[in-house]
């Protein structure tokens, strides 16, 4: 099992933006499906966007479409997820997640990245 390693997070005021990255490494990363997952507290995880293999198809969840934005640069083993108009319930901590195309689950996860929006 590989970790993979998130950056990327902090503390910011709602409204502003966050970038946050995922390091896949030793992973042949053209053949995982990445997605970005968030717990908030005592919440749930819940998924928040997708990106396929090839970076040509993407979900979001209703509650970040339009805000976040998800991509991949396959050269560099990484995922991103651009974060717009933050808001407070936007505050979890943030994992990423990597899936072998044609497995049925996740298997390699980071130890996520706290994101903390104040309104």
């Amino acid at each position: 099992q590989v970790q993979l390693v998130e950056s990327g997070g902090g503390l910011v005021q709602a409204g502003d933006s966050l970038r946050l990255s995922c390091l896949a490494p030793g992973l042949t990363f053209r053949s995982y499906y990445m997605a970005w997952f968030r717990q908030a507290p005592g919440k749930g995880r819940e998924s928040v966007a997708s990106i396929n293999e090839s970076g040509t198809s993407t979900y979001y969840a209703d509650s970040v479409k339009g805000r976040f934005t998800i991509s991949r640069d396959n050269a560099k083993n990484t995922v991103f997820l651009q974060m717009n108009s933050l808001k407070s319930d936007d505050t979890a901590v943030y994992y990423c997640a990597a899936k072998l195309f044609g497995a049925t689950g996740f298997a390699h996860w980071g130890q996520g990245t706290q994101v903390t929006v104040s309104s």
